[in-house]
């Protein structure tokens, strides 16, 4: 097993993160993208309590609404989830009223997803508590930080 060296700190960094008792791990990138998450996910979760969705749930809805008949193996690649997440997560939106399945015209082996009248309303309240999440996020950055973030994130999971 190859040992990375420490990260070097500023004295400054190295005195503010000691006194918040995470030391040398203020250097990590890793640990500030995990806490990052975490931050993000809590305010997630407490904005879409009332409507008890998952981030990926909300994906999945937004896809398909934009998509009508799009097969379900194809909304999993583009959300880069296996085949079993994917059948659960669109089984709990059909058992919701959400979302339904049916055979595709072109092909018979194909699920074709389209959303209900009451998947179509809940994606219109998930919308807007997905503006109101971005709003708090995009908050902590100016414009041109915002979409350099995106940039370089999309360098991590692509």
């Amino acid at each position: 097993m190859k040992v990375l060296a420490e990260p070097a700190l500023t004295e400054d960094k190295a005195a503010a993160a000691k006194a918040a008792g995470i030391g040398a791990l203020d250097g990590i990138l890793g640990f500030h993208i995990r806490l990052a998450h975490g931050a993000v996910y809590r305010h997630f979760t407490e904005t879409f309590a009332e409507l008890e969705l998952t981030q990926k749930q909300v994906s999945v809805l937004w896809l398909v609404g934009e998509d009508p008949g799009v097969a379900q193996i194809e909304l999993g690649n583009r959300l880069r989830m296996d085949r079993a997440t994917t059948m659960t997560i669109v089984n709990r939106l059909q058992a919701r009223g959400y979302m339904k399945r049916e055979r595709s015209a072109s092909d018979g082996r194909r699920q074709a997803l389209h959303l209900t009248p009451a998947g179509e309303a809940a994606l219109v309240q998930a919308k807007a508590c997905i503006a109101a999440h971005e709003a708090w996020l995009k908050s902590r950055f100016t414009a041109e930080e915002a979409e350099k973030l995106v940039e370089m994130l999309a360098r991590i999971h692509e």
